[in-house]
């Protein structure tokens, strides 16, 4: 099965509390993530200004991986391919509704999202949560996948470095930027 799809039949993950302590949340000032396609450049969020939207996401698939059946099984697992193309192919949009800047966070190194990036021909940039800060400092749950610890899926609305909307658990993956782009027509 291609990266791009998903399967019909898999399972949904439900809302088991762990996203409501960042209701008014305050972005740590010492958490600075670095850039896929520039591992030195950093971006710390509670900087920003504007309005910034991350999406948090497992683990994108390698070329020519096969997804395994087990990966599958995990509610909200699979589908990290397109949830990013998506901010990717509604980009004009998001940023006529007033988003400043998107990222994408997961804990795979700063070298694999920079093939990530450049395969799917992404408009912004991927951070690297390799280290976790970005999932300690927040709180953010997780799950685990071949001894790796990987974030569940997610989507975060920053205002001048402060949560102001949350979305979790996004499913299916690639329908998340839908509920994003109507909360923004109706703010």
């Amino acid at each position: 099965m291609a990266h791009t799809s998903f399967p019909s039949d898999l399972p949904v993950p439900t809302d088991d509390g762990l996203y409501n302590h960042l209701t008014n949340f305050t972005i740590p000032s010492d958490l600075s993530l670095p850039v896929a396609r520039a591992p030195s450049k950093k971006v710390n969020l509670s900087v920003l200004k504007g309005l910034t939207v991350v999406f948090c996401y497992p683990r994108t698939g390698a070329p020519n991986e096969t997804v395994p059946d087990s990966w599958n099984a995990i509610a909200g697992a699979r589908g990290c391919t397109p949830q990013a193309c998506s901010f990717r192919d509604n980009l004009s949009q998001l940023h006529s509704l007033g988003v400043s800047q998107i990222f994408g966070i997961a804990t795979q190194s700063p070298e694999y999202q920079a093939e990530v990036h450049e395969r799917l021909h992404l408009p912004y940039e991927l951070l690297s949560d390799e280290k976790l800060e970005f999932q300690q400092g927040l709180n953010l749950p997780t799950f685990e996948w071949e001894g790796n610890k990987v974030l569940r899926r997610s989507m975060i609305a920053i205002q001048d470095g402060k949560v102001i909307k949350w979305w979790y658990p996004v499913f299916p993956p690639d329908r998340g930027v839908d509920d994003l782009i109507a909360w923004l027509k109706d703010r």
